[in-house]
């Protein structure tokens, strides 16, 4: 048996990749930053939700900020790395928007008057990112597009 590809998607999925952790970053980019509204909004179990936000902090996406001390109560405040998958989110709000529904539960007003329709775009030219403008540069050694290479 091979090791699986090494891949940043996958590491990324290890912290991020879970319903609920999804759900709680959507919490957190609308404001919401107490694990009772948390619970309330995404309807989570108890348990499963305090799991996840702990795991989003011990990986950095999220900081656990205290706001009472008696009784000792804290709120869950993105961090510079947990901000950065807002396109993430809203790309993928975006796909099921299209796919999954009718009708989209909420719609973003860009500040230039128009609805939000998000697209990745190079950062170097403004282009939108299509399939056929993309090459792969695989920088593992002993790993290219199907796989991993044979010795």
């Amino acid at each position: 048996m091979h090791d699986p590809r090494p891949c940043s998607i996958a590491d990324a999925l290890g912290v991020i990749g879970e319903k609920y952790s999804l759900l709680v970053l959507r919490e957190a980019f609308w404001g919401v930053r107490r694990f009772d509204a948390m619970v309330r909004n995404i309807g989570a179990p108890r348990d499963i939700l305090a799991t996840r936000l702990r795991a989003l902090v011990e990986a950095g996406v999220l900081a656990k900020v205290p706001y009472s001390e008696r009784p000792p109560r804290s709120e869950y405040h993105l961090t510079d790395a947990g901000r950065e998958l807002r396109p993430v989110l809203l790309t993928l709000m975006s796909w099921g928007d299209r796919h999954l529904t009718d009708r989209p539960s909420v719609v973003f007003r860009h500040s230039c008057g128009s609805d939000l329709d998000p697209v990745v775009v190079c950062r170097a030219c403004g282009e939108e990112v299509r399939e056929t403008a993309l090459t792969a540069r695989f920088q593992v050694p002993g790993w290219g597009p199907s796989g991993a290479l044979s010795a």
